[in-house]
């Protein structure tokens, strides 16, 4: 008699602590699995409906001791309804347009995410990073993974988003933008972006990793409404979080 092939089990492990990149004077773990073999595009669905993100084959999930700052935010596409000043961000960039690439590293995106990182997280490790380090970051991916350019009426490189395709959305892994067009709003205007380009698709989701209500960087991803978060292992309606006192929020 044929037997079924045995299904490969799935390790997961917890990373030694290190400092949190979002909340001084904590401190940060994963919980860490690889992404491989025929069944990551389907594993890496089901992570990251359970609240995982990715990097390179890895996803991976805060586990922080006595803290759950970080909490998964995904927009509901369909429903989506841009505020004031989103529009205006919209109309600031009616010459732009959005091209999806292979997610291929390419020295013009390079120096757009070196510029970038001088004068945004000039102290982060990212700062230091050189373009085969950028190049694994965008290239090593076991899922359907693409790189979104934007380019201005001249074509040139103003924004890029590194973003993975999901079966139910947009998963936004990293974006980077030219800082010294402020008045575009860009890191905003890409959101927008793959707002409308999921909904083209008829996904539901546009996944934007961890809101971090106490942290000024990560806080503004409430303001795309409406907008879901992940507490308790269910997905539930941000609007009613914010009206009430989260149940798992650093005290």
């Amino acid at each position: 008699m044929l037997q079924r092939p045995t299904k490969r089990p799935q390790f997961f492990y917890t990373t030694a602590p290190m400092p949190c990149p979002y909340l001084a004077g904590r401190t940060e773990r994963k919980v860490v699995t690889e992404l491989s073999g025929g069944d990551a595009e389907a594993l890496h669905d089901r992570l990251s409906r359970a609240g995982f993100r990715r990097s390179h084959n890895i996803a991976y999930s805060p586990v922080c001791p006595g803290c759950q700052a970080c909490i998964p935010i995904r927009i509901v596409t369909e429903a989506f309804v841009p505020d004031r000043s989103q529009r205006r961000v919209r109309r600031a960039n009616v010459d732009l347009t959005g091209h999806e690439s292979p997610a291929r590293a390419t020295s013009e995106q390079f120096a757009l995410f070196q510029r970038y990182q001088r004068e945004r997280h000039g102290d982060g490790d990212m700062a230091s990073m050189g373009f085969y380090d950028y190049r694994a970051m965008v290239e090593d991916t076991p899922i359907t993974t693409g790189m979104i350019e934007f380019r201005d009426a001249n074509d040139r490189l103003v924004g890029a988003c590194l973003t993975d395709w999901l079966s139910d959305g947009l998963s936004a892994v990293y974006s980077f933008y030219d800082v010294g067009a402020d008045a575009r709003s860009l890191g905003t205007y890409t959101i927008l972006w793959l707002v409308a380009r999921a909904r083209a698709l008829g996904l539901p989701y546009v996944y934007l990793g961890y809101w971090v209500p106490q942290s000024r960087k990560m806080a503004y991803k409430e303001r795309f409404r409406p907008s879901e978060i992940l507490t308790g292992g269910v997905w539930r309606p941000l609007e009613a979080a914010v009206t009430a006192p989260l149940q798992h929020a650093v005290p």
